[in-house]
C-alpha cells in the first residue's frame, strides 16, 4: 500500500485534474489511499468569504460563495460525461451546508467559522476529482475524512487525538482496499467529537497523508508538486536553485521550521517514527527521480537558502532597567501565545528583548499593544528574514551585499539575518 498526496497546483484546472487521474490511474494496483487538497485558489477564495461574513457582511458572503459554487460546477461540466449529475448532487449537499450558515448572524469566534467555511474546499475537490476516476473506471472510494480524523477544538490549529483516529483507520479504512484500488479523502481537515469540522493549519495536507501512511505502515508517502525535487532555495526567488536527490529527515525538518515553503512542519514525524521514505515527485513528469527523505545520513548539501518576507522586529525594553530575563520573559512568552504568534527569531541583551515575527499585522499589533502595559516597544516592519543553512561566506556575501542587516545570527550549522528591505 501507498499513500499518495497532491496539492491545490496539480487540480486547478480541467488538464490539471485529468493529468492527476492518469498518475492515480496508472498506479492504482499498487493500492492507494490518496489525499488531495482544495483546487487552485479556492482555500483563499473561501477565507475571503469566512472574512465577509464574520464582518456581517452577508451578501458579500453569499456572492463570494455564488462564484465558488459557479467555478466547482463548470469543473463538473466540463470534466464530466456519465458521472455529472451525482457529483453535481454531492457538491449542492456540501454548498447547502455553508449557505444555511452564512444566513445566520456569527455568534462564535472568527477562528470556528474559518474553519466550517475553508474547510469545505477539501470537499469539493475530492468529490470532483474521485467522480472523474470513477468515470475511468477506477475502482475507487470517496472518504469523508471527518468521520475519521477526531481532533481537538482548538480552530484553524486543531490537534489531532491519534488514539480515536488510528482506531477509525483501523476499523473503516483498511478493510475498504479489500474492495477498492483507491481510497480518496482529504487533508488539512478533521472534526471534534461534537462534529464540528476543524482545520490543522495551513499546508496541513502534507500533515494528513503522513498521518495516514503512519497507521496504515504504507511503503511511502509521495508528494505531488509542480517542482521537479526538493530545491535548496525558492526557484522563483533564486534562479540559480538546484534539486536535491537525497535529504533525510532532521534536514527537513530544520528547513520547514525556518520557513521553506516544500514540507509541511509537522509531517516528518509520523514518518520518522517508523522509517517511512517520503518521495517529493513532480506531477509534471513523473519520469523525473525527485528527492527521496529518509533517515540516511546525507552530505555535502548545498547551501540552503530560505528567505521570507513581511517580517516584523519588535524591540522589548525594560522600562526600570531590570534584566530582561526569567518573569519578564515569561510574561513575553505568555502574550505570544495568546495570540498564537511564536517569533522566528529572538536575542537578548541585558535589558532588552529583540523578536522577528511573521508579519501578521493584527497579530502584532496586539503583541505590541500588550507588551507596551510592561515594557518600552518598538516596532519595525516591512522587513526580510533571511536563512542560511549549511553556509558558507560566499554565499553569504552575496545575498547579503548592499542590503542593511540590522540582526544576525549564526551557528556553525545555520546564519540567519534580518534586513531593512
Amino acid at each position: 500500500m501507498f499513500v499518495f498526496k497532491f496539492g491545490g497546483a496539480s487540480i486547478n484546472n480541467i488538464e490539471r485534474i485529468k493529468n492527476t487521474a492518469d498518475i492515480i490511474k496508472e498506479r492504482a494496483d499498487r493500492k492507494l489511499l490518496v489525499v488531495v487538497s482544495a483546487m487552485g485558489k479556492t482555500t483563499n477564495a473561501l477565507e475571503k468569504i469566512a472574512e465577509a461574513y464574520y464582518e456581517n457582511r452577508k451578501e458579500d458572503a453569499l456572492s463570494l460563495f455564488e462564484q465558488v459554487k459557479n467555478n466547482h460546477l463548470g469543473v463538473v461540466k466540463m470534466l464530466l460525461v456519465h458521472n455529472w449529475k451525482p457529483a453535481e448532487d454531492q457538491l449542492k449537499d456540501f454548498f447547502t451546508e455553508i449557505e444555511w450558515m452564512l444566513h445566520d448572524k456569527p455568534v462564535r469566534s472568527y477562528d470556528y467559522y474559518y474553519d466550517q467555511i475553508v474547510c469545505c474546499g477539501e470537499l469539493f475537490s475530492t468529490c470532483i476529482v474521485a467522480h472523474y476516476l470513477a468515470e475511468q473506471k477506477v475502482k475507487i472510494k470517496w472518504l469523508d475524512v471527518r468521520d475519521i480524523f477526531r481532533t481537538d477544538n482548538n480552530f484553524r490549529d486543531a490537534g489531532v487525538d491519534f488514539t480515536f483516529t488510528e482506531d477509525k483507520i483501523n476499523e473503516n479504512v483498511k478493510s475498504l482496499f479489500n474492495e477498492f484500488d483507491v481510497v480518496m479523502t482529504q487533508g488539512f481537515i478533521g472534526a471534534t467529537d461534537e462534529n464540528e469540522s476543524t482545520t490543522l493549519g495551513r499546508e496541513g495536507s502534507d500533515y494528513s497523508a503522513a498521518i495516514f501512511t503512519n497507521i496504515l505502515h504504507a511503503e511511502n508517502l509521495t508528494i505531488w508538486k509542480d517542482v521537479p525535487a526538493v530545491m535548496n532555495a525558492d526557484p522563483n526567488k533564486f534562479s540559480e536553485a538546484v534539486n536535491m536527490p537525497l535529504l533525510n529527515y532532521t534536514e527537513v525538518i530544520e528547513m520547514a521550521y525556518y520557513g521553506a515553503q516544500v514540507i509541511h512542519p509537522k509531517t516528518i514525524k509520523p514518518l520518522q517514527n517508523k522509517n517511512i521514505p517520503l518521495l517529493v515527485k513532480s506531477f509534471l513528469d513523473t519520469e523525473l527521480p525527485g528527492t527521496i527523505i529518509n533517515a540516511d545520513k546525507t552530505v555535502n548539501l548545498p547551501p540552503i537558502i530560505v528567505l521570507k518576507s513581511q517580517q516584523v522586529l519588535i524591540h522589548f525594553r525594560s522600562k526600570d532597567f531590570s534584566f530582561m530575563e526569567g518573569k519578564a520573559l515569561g510574561q513575553l512568552h505568555k502574550i505570544f501565545n495568546a495570540v498564537k504568534l511564536q517569533p522566528n527569531l529572538t536575542q537578548n541583551t541585558a535589558i532588552s528583548f529583540v523578536c522577528c515575527f511573521d508579519g501578521h499585522a493584527e497579530k502584532t499589533g496586539q503583541i505590541a499593544a500588550d507588551a507596551s502595559l510592561l515594557f518600552d516597544v518598538d516596532v519595525e516592519r516591512d522587513l526580510s528574514l533571511l536563512t542560511i543553512r549549511h553556509y558558507d561566506d560566499a554565499t553569504i556575501s552575496k545575498l547579503t551585499e548592499g542590503r542593511n542587516v540590522i540582526l544576525e545570527q549564526r551557528t556553525p550549522e545555520t546564519m540567519q539575518a534580518v534586513i531593512r528591505n
